[in-house]
This record gives C-alpha cells, sequence and structure tokens, in this order.
C-alpha cells in the first residue's frame, strides 16, 4: 500500500483511509502519515490522536486518563442494546474498563486465581493440542491456519482453564464472532449495539448456567471454581462481577491470541529466513512472539478519556475528550526500535505495548506468550515446505482486532 503525504494530508484524511476496508491489508503507511503528523486533535471525531512511543506509554500510565471509555461509547446510542430480560451481569462492565480503586480490587481477586504457576500447568496440554491439531491439518495438501490452528488451540486451552465443558467449546465460536465487534471498540459509525448484543446476552446466560453449576457441585481444578472461591481481606466478588469476568476471560483470553499466532505464522511466511532460524532453534520461538507483538500487533490501538484538559505535544485533549493511542504506529516509531518496518526476531531490543502497561497490564499476557511461541515453535517443525495460497490473505473488518479471516498454506510432505 502506498501514501502520498502532502501539506494538504489532514489526520481526517488518514482516518478516512483507515476506516476503509482496503486498507486493514496494510495500514502501517496511514500510521506513519499519522505519526508526520504528531498527536493531532480531529475536530470531526472529538478525539486526540496519539501515535510516538514515548507519548504512548506515558499516557498508559497516566493518572489523569480514566479507561472507563464503554461510557463515553454508550453514550452515543440512542438506547441500551439489551432487552428487559437479559441477564444483569451484561450491564456490569469488564474490569479492564474500570478504573481504581475498582479496577484494583477487581483485579487483585481475579489475580489471586491466574498466577504463573497456573498457566505454566498448561503448556503440556497446549504443546500436545498443537500437535493433533498440526496432524490433522497437515492430512490435507492445504489447510487454513487460522481455523486449523490460530482459533482451535486457545478457545480449547481457555475453556480448560476455565472448565467450560468440551462440547460446548463450539458455541463459543458464533458468539466471538460477534463479541469481537464490542471488544474491538471502533468498528465506526452505526454501530447501535445489535451487532453484538445478541450474543453478549447469550453468552451470559450460558456463563450464569455455569456458575450456578459451579455453586452446586464445587470443584477445585478449574478457574471458575477458583475464581468463586477468590478472596482478599474478606473482600470477594459479587455475581454480575464473577460472570462478567468469566466472559471476559472467554472472550479476549483467546481473541487476541488468534490475531497473535496467525500475524506470526504469516511474518514466517513472508521472511522464510526466520523461519529455517525457528526450525532450527525452537528456542527463538520467544523472540519471535515478542517481535510480532511489535511488529503486527494484535491489538492496533485503545482508547482513554481525559479527566481534566491536558496536552501532549502541541496538541490539547479538553476534560471529558477522547484520546486514541495507535499503539501499532508506536512499535513503529524510530524513536523507539531501530529500523521498525523490518521484522527481525533477533533485534537486541524490542519495545512494544502489545500488552499495555501501567495499572492495565494484561492479566493474561502469560498465557498468549506461552500459546503463541509453542504454536508457532510447533509450526516451524511440523509444516515442511509451507507456502502461502494468497497474498495478501483475506482480512476481517475489524480494525482494532485486525487480523486474517483466513490463511491458507499449502505444505509437503507432513513430519513430526
Amino acid at each position: 500500500m502506498s501514501l502520498v503525504m502532502n501539506s494538504e494530508t489532514s489526520g481526517l484524511d488518514l482516518v478516512g483511509k483507515l476506516l476503509d476496508p482496503a486498507s486493514r491489508a496494510d495500514p502501517y503507511p496511514l500510521y506513519a502519515g499519522f505519526r508526520a503528523l504528531g498527536p493531532v486533535w480531529i475536530d470531526e471525531i472529538s478525539a486526540l490522536v496519539v501515535t510516538g512511543y514515548h507519548d504512548c506509554e506515558t499516557l498508559l500510565r497516566d493518572p489523569r486518563l480514566s479507561a472507563e471509555r464503554r461510557r463515553h461509547f454508550d453514550a452515543a446510542r440512542e438506547a441500551d442494546p439489551y432487552p428487559p430480560d437479559a441477564p444483569s451481569s451484561v450491564r456490569q462492565p469488564w474490569f479492564l474498563s474500570m478504573d481504581p480503586p475498582d479496577h484494583t480490587r477487581l483485579r487483585r481477586l481475579v489475580s489471586r486465581a491466574f498466577t504463573a504457576r497456573t498457566i505454566a500447568r498448561l503448556e503440556p496440554y497446549a504443546a500436545r493440542l498443537v500437535d493433533d491439531l498440526l496432524d490433522q491439518a497437515c492430512e490435507r495438501d492445504t489447510f487454513d491456519v487460522v481455523s486449523g490452528l490460530a482459533y482451535s488451540l486457545p478457545v480449547t486451552v481457555i475453556c480448560h482453564l476455565l472448565g467450560v465443558p468440551a462440547a460446548d467449546e463450539r458455541l463459543f465460536h458464533g458468539w466471538s464472532a460477534q463479541l469481537t465487534r464490542q471488544l474491538d471498540g471502533f468498528s465506526g459509525p452505526g454501530d447501535d449495539g445489535k451487532q453484538w448484543a445478541g450474543g453478549m446476552v447469550e453468552l451470559h446466560r450460558y456463563v450464569n448456567e455455569l456458575v450456578a453449576d459451579r455453586r452446586r457441585s464445587p470443584r477445585r481444578d478449574d478457574l471458575i471454581s477458583e475464581l468463586l472461591a477468590a478472596e482478599d481481606g474478606g473482600d470477594v466478588l459479587g455475581h454480575d462481577e464473577l460472570v462478567s469476568t468469566i466472559v471476559l476471560l472467554l472472550v479476549a483470553g483467546h481473541e487476541t491470541t488468534v490475531n497473535l499466532i496467525a500475524n506470526g505464522v504469516l511474518a514466517l511466511l513472508r521472511h522464510p529466513g526466520h523461519l529455517a532460524a525457528l526450525r532450527a532453534d525452537p528456542g527463538r520461538a520467544p523472540a519471535v512472539v515478542e517481535e510480532i507483538l511489535r511488529y503486527d500487533p494484535p491489538v492496533q490501538l485503545t482508547a482513554r478519556v481525559a479527566r481534566e484538559d491536558l496536552h501532549v505535544g502541541n496538541a490539547k485533549a479538553p476534560a471529558g475528550g477522547l484520546l486514541i493511542l495507535l499503539l501499532a504506529a508506536a512499535h513503529r516509531d524510530p524513536e523507539a526500535n531501530r529500523d521498525p518496518d523490518r521484522f527481525d526476531p533477533g533485534r537486541e531490543q524490542v519495545r512494544h505495548l502489545g500488552f499495555s502497561a501501567g495499572a492495565h497490564f494484561c492479566l493474561g499476557a502469560p498465557l498468549a506468550r506461552l500459546e503463541g511461541r509453542v504454536a508457532l515453535a510447533a509450526f516451524a517443525r511440523r509444516v515442511r515446505e509451507p507456502r502461502l495460497v494468497a497474498d495478501p490473505p483475506p482480512y476481517r473488518e475489524h480494525i482494532n482486532l485486525r487480523g486474517v479471516s483466513e490463511l491458507l498454506v499449502g505444505h509437503g510432505a507432513r513430519g513430526r
């Protein structure tokens, strides 16, 4: 994709191009255009767009900014999208969209059940699952990395971790397809909630039943049981808080990792030297994952709301104004990463905000990293003579949770 910048190019022009589905395959020239403008307030969307790495990292840690952006977007809708008989938990905000002290309290309770030891125990399970998935995929001359590996791995792992019955995993594909519209958060004008409200209600009803079942028959070997038992100084999760948190973990716990794995396979196939290096040395997998998080991140941007008037560079955001932090643009800021448009898992320093920063640093980062490195190392080892069937592949419509909808790969003889 080429982008001609001139003195007449405005932030609004770039926003329009970014909203265009034709830009999904390669939005990075647009991000370079935003970086050239510096922090810029765009009246037409009532938002301050920020692209520099230092600015984005600083703002993610700035207490003058609020993460309660759900209220900001909900205010733009004419009506509550949920039916009157929807579970009360659908209106409970996710804790990633909360500020202290509510965010601090909920995160502390959830983190007690989401420990490093819990995640480490999953590695043998994830490795066996990846091998089984690749066994099935490699039976065909051509297979789709998205449906055959990138989706199946994280959704199966998060369901296993939470204690969701294996027979019910298929239900999440349809729900997730709807709910990513809300999680994406930037679907463009006309989003009245109808695109995702039905899936949200169905998923909350399902999780309410799961929680009720676990209360009747407690278990000790799954995350739902751990969350039910989580306590801090006498404080526990309320019912709606518990259900909302489980829904968040089910959706966010796999959706972004789908893009991490698929984007990783795509980058490796486009850079066969790095694919060969990973095949020769699986120990390179963690570095590959970190470079993917920088180079082509699953989460492209995030937003905050200004609690008070504030300046970023020469631009100003008024109190109550929206700040859009283009994380994918910040990752390619040459002041943060040398030669930033080059895919290089061997670079000495990788600076990225793929898991955010500050109080809202992603609680699921260790799980995403584990799944990414296991999947990419196994792909490199198992899939012989891989080749892209279509380049660029087709992309989903999402702006923020940007990822391919299909990644067809042909290959030679299968191997273990």
